[in-house]
């Protein structure tokens, strides 16, 4: 999500040399889920991903690369481009999502208690803990942004959360995925 550290131990070969030409040049990685739902040649993967800058990296004596990417701005993959290296590449439009790219807002925001709220709840039954006074100061973009990148929620719902244009959309998706799931380990249903 953009403006979301997401920490990444990269050890596969193919990204290997993805990160490594990143670093020789722009930094800059494109992140799609595979999409479980498709078919078709090679892995199926989402329509819609986000660019991270690696802001930073260390690399180990058994080859892997330890790094912090952050979020930058989503886009939607016009075409997946022949491949001339052991990764995936695409041809993005950033049209749709040109927002992320605009200076946080300094006003506040509504939703932010009932984000908590539902957060709290999550948190509670999920049995996971987290420093409530770091988290309480986040606004609401980081704190969306945020807890969608590092929560174990289910891919489906990190996408839905991912392709809402506005910040009180993506708010909305992740109270609701929060909700469900709680509900949904309960075996009920959100009320």
């Amino acid at each position: 999500m953009p403006r979301a550290e997401l920490p990444l131990n990269i050890f596969e070969p193919r990204y290997l040399d993805m990160v490594s030409d990143a670093l020789a040049t722009h930094h800059m990685i494109g992140m799609v889920q595979p999409d479980p739902s498709a078919s078709g040649e090679g892995a199926p993967i989402y329509g819609t991903g986000c660019a991270g800058r690696i802001t930073s990296y260390t690399e180990l004596r058994d080859g892997r690369i330890l790094l912090s990417l952050t979020g930058v701005c989503r886009f939607d993959i016009v075409e997946e481009l022949p491949a001339n290296n052991r990764y995936r590449s695409v041809r993005p439009r950033w049209s749709r999502f040109l927002g992320d790219l605009e200076s946080e807002p300094t006003r506040a925001e509504p939703g932010k208690s009932e984000i908590l709220r539902h957060l709290k709840r999550y948190f509670e039954f999920k049995k996971l803990e987290t420093d409530w006074e770091v988290i309480e100061r986040l606004s609401v973009l980081e704190l969306v942004h945020t807890m969608t990148t590092l929560m174990p929620l289910e891919p489906v719902d990190k996408q839905s959360i991912l392709e809402c244009e506005s910040l009180s959309d993506r708010a909305r998706a992740l109270c609701s995925a929060l909700e469900f799931g709680v509900a949904g380990s309960m075996g009920g249903k959100p009320h």
